[in-house]
């Protein structure tokens, strides 16, 4: 996905910089970037890829050198940036976060309007952040470049801008991913994770709403256009992608998996399903939604393995899946004592492919383990995201609920309103399609999370969060 901080301050803000991006790392595993500006050199950018070293080490002899009273920075799983950019709006320097659907047309578009062409290529494809900023400056006024962004691009663009007099923050038009301001004296920062300038020492000082635009320097923040009415923010931050600390909409992360874990463990009770000896997450991930399950049911929370994260990178970070399985598998060592002759209640955030949970699961019972009962944090996912990249998923065929549907119908172009039957828990294709992935995965038992449950566990009103990937609706 990717994620972004920005920093106006009076005095050199590098060493706010640095770790308010570092402290996005979970977020992204490709590429990091970091751009400055001080009137003595100008811009200043560093771009480094982060595949195989973390952030703070690939960016510690810039931490050094660069400097500056403004800068922008980010982590991304796609393009590199920060770009820096020369038009008739100045020179300025921008970085952005989300997914553009309708790249081809907005190509076209541009060529036909005699924009002539574009530098920054990323694995063959024109970098998102770089037509971000042609779009922008089709206009008078980077607040009128921001705003027309947002008219033209289906999908969802988040965007920092770098200019010599301070930075323009934007939230993408219906507020899938966060944006928010943090304050504390002679600085502004602007952020994806609240949590980022905590220990910097900014205090939350404003979270933009949908399509909300603010500038800021290190004096003042002013209101550029303001949030739109309609939401749609990702649920899947608070499920999977948020980090633990992070609060979206006032709704903590750690809090909603709690809940989310409870819920599950009362719809277990309602169907006399309650025989496990001990529940467990999946690290890191499902571990707070075990913690709820485990406080809801009574039955004792344990680790049957253990994440080895001193040199494995995120599971995700290679570009195969083969890959990203291995390491997946190698990181988690069990311990052989918590699963030997055990009924284990194992938490998991979602199930995607199922390859890794069945690995995990076939080594539990190698283990010895006596059962292995599963609840997935949400429930299957049967639509690919069309607003965000969290998954690298190149079909909705890779999902394993997708699979097991054009299984059970005999073809993979399934209509929509066949789909949203497969996604209604009362349903019997529902049940059926949950009884086959049981089957295939070889768990003991499975029931995923209920989406009705799933949004109540966020507690924010349930149109303005997105539920696409589940049910298909927009």
């Amino acid at each position: 996905m990717g994620g972004f901080f920005g920093v106006a301050s009076n005095d050199n803000c590098m060493f706010d910089l640095f770790f308010g991006v570092d402290y996005h790392s979970h977020l992204g595993t490709r590429r990091g970037g970091l751009c400055l500006y001080s009137e003595e050199k100008g811009f200043d950018r560093a771009i480094h890829n982060i595949e195989n070293s973390p952030f703070r080490t690939k960016f510690e002899r810039d931490f050094e050198v660069m400097r500056g009273h403004y800068g922008i920075g980010c982590i991304s799983d796609n393009e590199p940036q920060p770009l820096i950019v020369r038009s008739h709006l100045g020179n300025y320097a921008i970085t952005s976060v989300g997914k553009v659907n309708n790249t081809p047309d907005l190509i076209k578009m541009l060529f036909e309007r005699g924009y002539s062409h574009f530098l920054e290529m990323s694995g063959g494809d024109i970098n998102q952040t770089e037509l971000v900023a042609a779009l922008i400056n089709q206009k008078d006024s980077i607040t009128e470049g921001l705003l027309y962004v947002q008219e033209v691009i289906k999908g969802s663009i988040c965007v920092l801008i770098l200019t010599p007099e301070g930075i323009y923050a934007m939230r993408d038009r219906y507020g899938r991913l966060p944006v928010v301001v943090g304050r504390k004296n002679g600085a502004h920062c602007a952020s994806f994770e609240d949590f980022a300038f905590m220990h910097l020492g900014y205090k939350n000082c404003h979270e933009l709403g949908p399509g909300e635009i603010v500038f800021f320097n290190e004096n003042r923040m002013e209101i550029k256009a303001s949030p739109r009415q309609e939401m749609k923010i990702c649920t899947f931050l608070w499920v999977y992608y948020g980090y633990p600390t992070s609060t979206y909409e006032g709704i903590n992360v750690e809090e909603m998996r709690y809940r989310c874990g409870s819920s599950l463990a009362k719809r277990d009770r309602e169907k006399g399903i309650m025989d496990a000896t001990e529940v467990a997450g999946v690290p890191d991930s499902g571990t707070a939604h075990a913690v709820g399950y485990a406080n809801e049911s009574g039955i004792p929370f344990a680790r049957p393995f253990i994440k080895y994260t001193p040199t494995w990178p995120r599971s995700f970070m290679p570009t195969t899946q083969k890959k990203r399985d291995l390491i997946a598998k190698m990181k988690l060592i069990p311990v052989e004592p918590l699963i030997k002759d055990k009924s284990l209640l194992l938490i998991d955030d979602s199930i995607v492919r199922g390859t890794q949970l069945r690995e995990t699961t076939e080594f539990l019972f190698d283990s010895g383990a006596k059962a292995v009962h599963v609840r997935p944090a949400c429930p299957p996912l049967l639509f690919g995201c069309k607003y965000l990249n969290f998954s690298r998923s190149n079909s909705e065929q890779e999902l394993i609920a997708r699979r097991v549907i054009a299984e059970r119908e005999g073809t993979t172009e399934v209509p929509l309103d066949k789909l949203q039957d497969y996604a209604n828990p009362e349903s019997k294709n529902y049940k059926e399609m949950e009884l086959e992935i049981c089957k295939q995965m070889k768990f003991t038992t499975l029931a995923f999370n209920r989406l009705d449950d799933m949004v109540n566990s966020v507690g924010i009103e349930p149109c303005k969060l997105c539920t696409y990937c589940w049910s298909g609706q927009e």
